[in-house]
């Protein structure tokens, strides 16, 4: 039963937050693609100002976007999905027509857009936003309430798009330089968002309003809202840029509950500040804020659903022990703090840079902890779980992202990449080296893969191909004899050459298999061939 219930679980975070194949639509290229109406702007900052009826499940209010003209262009593309509605549009106190295509609406300036002028357009809107039926997967907004029956409501929205919740430019490719965050609610909730709490007003109308900022980019997905009977408690974490502000919101029943769980956030820290390099919001801070759905990375306000239990739910993923050893969601969801909300895709269908490499960090946390055998046997048990179904890279332009196997066998990649690198140190500085490299950027995979094989000398385009875009998993064939060993490498994409560790009898050996034939004369007999588990390949003796 255990095992049947593990397989349900892993085939939903394969294939629940990417979606079965389509047919795609117009639609999927207005909210896929860098269309001319996008284009021509970049996005400087946005105030969103909302107000919350939980009663009638019903939200509105008005998003501030301030760009910058980069070319003349007087037709503007803003995302907002069905059933939620835009009232009006103004600039300059000027109400604008608007043309609505579907989720796309395309609002008509008046004023000429000079290349260069820093402009300002306000959004207003209102409606019964799409209800997440299963949350973070499927997106929305969820309307639950706690053990005390008090509402208890979040956001998520990766994949489905931030629209589904507010007005925005809803492409992955540009981010705000800054944002503030309004969110009005019943006097006797609390409203947490991204960013620092900035202030909190009592309205007249028994409501309360919390004012968040956001001092860095974030991306559209980033954004949250989350509302409940919440209370807080803090910490400071002495890291590589001094202190960072750590700040847990957790429902009132579940405080010492939280108070244990969260000791490991520290921990958390200190491994991906030694891999990754300093946490990317300092000015921010660091949060961990309760939700009634398992969790998500939304930045600087990571949140948390996991029961405050180890191991994802209470399971362990890869079946070894060791992913009872640390709370999944904390670990996992904070490690996208460094890829996925410092370092960002451009299109979804490069989502593998957000999941492979936050899928090992939960393998660099226990490496840190416990040791680099407790990091290979967790990384190795996570295999069980890959389908090679689909490429891992999906479809551009559409927003579709890839296969699931983005998750594992993305992390086992990495791992057989660190075994190629076959120095810790150097890898370490490779990842430490992302995160400088592209501090607070949006990315696409050439990119990434451009960088690390420029920083580690190698030429690791087939590498990629292999297991980026192919799904297929190489195997190396063997042919023994007593004083001899042949060996290729099958189930390759052209010029696959990738060097593998193997044990020959008692010595450890590196040899570098093509797909043609090669051999090694022994001096002595052949007793024992292994290949090295930690490269992900497959072993095949032939006759």
């Amino acid at each position: 039963m255990k095992k049947i219930y593990l397989s349900m679980l892993l085939f939903l975070i394969a294939t629940s937050i990417i979606g079965q194949h389509k047919t795609f639509t117009r639609q999927d290229t207005l909210r896929g693609s860098i269309t001319e109406e996008r284009a021509w702007w970049n996005l400087n900052h946005y105030t969103l100002d909302i107000q919350v009826q939980p009663e009638n499940k019903f939200i509105s209010g008005k998003n501030s976007i301030k760009y910058t003209v980069l070319s003349p262009l007087q037709t503007m593309q803003v995302d907002l999905q069905y059933p939620l509605n835009i009232t009006k549009v103004t600039q300059d106190n000027k109400e604008l027509f608007v043309e609505n295509i579907g989720d796309a609406y395309f609002v008509k300036l008046e004023k000429a857009q000079l290349v260069g002028d820093k402009n300002e357009i306000i959004v207003y809107y209102e409606g019964n936003p799409i209800e997440a039926k299963n949350a973070p997967w499927d997106g929305g907004l969820t309307w639950g309430k706690d053990e005390n029956n008090i509402d208890f409501i979040a956001t998520s929205c990766q994949g489905i798009g931030a629209s589904i919740w507010w007005p925005c430019k809803d492409h992955m490719y540009d981010e705000p330089e800054s944002m503030d965050i309004y969110i009005t609610v019943p006097e006797k909730l609390t409203a947490i968002s991204n960013g620092r709490l900035t202030k909190v007003i009592t309205n007249k109308n028994s409501t309360k309003t919390f004012h968040w900022f956001v001092n860095n980019p974030i991306n559209n997905y980033g954004v949250n809202m989350n509302i409940g009977d919440y209370v807080h408690f803090s910490e400071e974490f002495k890291g590589e840029l001094g202190n960072l502000d750590c700040d847990y919101y957790v429902l009132s029943s579940d405080l010492e509950k939280a108070k244990k769980q969260f000791k490991q956030v520290p921990k958390m820290l200190e491994a991906f500040e030694y891999w990754f390099g300093p946490y990317p919001f300092y000015a921010d801070s660091y949060k961990l804020v309760q939700v009634p759905y398992l969790g998500m990375e939304h930045q600087s306000s990571v949140t948390y659903g996991n029961k405050f239990r180890n191991g994802y739910l209470g399971t362990d993923i890869s079946e070894t022990g060791w992913g009872l050893k640390f709370d999944f969601i904390i670990i996992h969801e904070s490690g996208h703090e460094w890829f996925a909300n410092n370092i960002t895709y451009k299109d979804i269908a490069d989502m593998w840079i957000h999941e492979s490499f936050t899928a090992y960090s939960e393998s660099l946390f226990l490496n840190y902890h416990y040791g680099i055998d407790a990091c290979n046997e967790y990384v190795i048990g996570t295999r069980k779980s890959v389908r090679n179904d689909k490429p891992i890279i999906g479809i551009y332009n559409v927003n579709e992202a890839g296969s699931g196997d983005m998750y594992y066998k993305g992390a086992n990649m990495l791992h057989t990449l660190r075994q190629i690198v076959n120095n810790d140190d150097k890898w370490r500085q490779l990842l430490r080296g992302l995160n400088t490299d592209f501090y607070h950027q949006t990315v696409t995979t050439k990119q990434i893969e451009t960088y690390i094989s420029t920083q580690l000398n190698l030429d690791l385009s087939a590498f990629f191909n292999q297991y980026l875009r192919d799904i297929r998993i190489p195997t190396l064939e063997v042919q023994k004899t007593k004083n001899q060993i042949e060996y290729r490498w099958n189930n390759v994409v052209a010029n696959f050459n990738m060097p593998i560790k193997v044990l020959l009898n008692s010595e450890e050996k590196w040899i570098s298999p093509t797909n043609e034939w090669k051999q090694i004369k022994l001096n002595s007999t052949l007793k024992k061939f292994k290949v090295d588990k930690n490269f992900y390949v497959e072993y095949l003796e032939v006759n």
